[in-house]
């Protein structure tokens, strides 16, 4: 479990972003926080089977290699995302910057297939599987204090880990906090819930002093 979190660390922590939380008539931080969606994961399924040599001939560019991975690698440029197709009619879209961009993406890359002579019977049914967005609240927190306060909901571990891991209710999404007030948010479903989530966070750790300006 940790692997898997310090891996998004590693990718995330870097990351800056663009302001995103509003007043809404609540509590206004001092240090308005900033948020920049890294990854949206969306799922697609056509109610048909997909012969993925037939794919291949007709696209050449790309990538597919049955004896080591079962799914065809499609790459677009704009957007750019990377779309995983399986002979069952199942696909993975991943690298959209937005819901709306995975949406396009895999519009996009049925389009293509289409062009390649691929006959599709159905429009594919498309879900939102997980969103990953960094933020940056602008300021120290306190993971131990924050910890404590949040009890059963959080984890915090520092020879482990050095994030504090908090499961938030809701919006239902998981929360990985630094002490230098640099966070990576997943799980989402849809945009909105990630910026109530770290919202919400936000106002909790001003509310409490376990986050510092200076």
């Amino acid at each position: 479990m940790w692997s898997e979190y310090r891996c998004i660390y590693k990718v995330y922590n870097h990351k800056k972003g663009i302001s995103g939380v509003t007043d809404g008539g609540k509590h206004v931080p001092q240090v308005k926080a900033t948020i920049s969606i890294e990854n949206v994961v969306a799922s697609a399924t056509l109610t048909q089977k997909v012969d993925l040599n037939s794919v291949v001939k007709g696209c050449p560019n790309v990538e597919y290699n049955p004896s080591k991975f079962p799914g065809l690698v499609f790459r677009l440029k704009r957007p750019k995302t990377t779309t995983l197709i399986f002979s069952s009619g199942k696909m993975v879209c991943t690298g959209a910057k937005s819901t709306k961009e995975a949406r396009r993406a895999v519009i996009n890359v049925i389009k293509e297939l289409k062009k390649s002579g691929i006959i599709i019977i159905s429009k594919p049914d498309l879900k939102i599987q997980n969103i990953v967005a960094s933020g940056i609240l602008g300021g120290m927190a306190d993971l131990e204090k924050a910890a404590d306060m949040l009890k059963k909901n959080a984890m915090y571990e520092p020879e482990q880990f050095p994030g504090l891991i908090y499961r938030m209710e809701n919006p239902k999404v998981v929360i990985l906090l630094f002490a230098s007030g640099k966070l990576v948010c997943t799980g989402a479903k849809n945009e909105e819930d990630v910026y109530v989530a770290v919202e919400k966070l936000h106002e909790l750790l001003e509310q409490t002093n376990f986050i510092d300006y200076e």
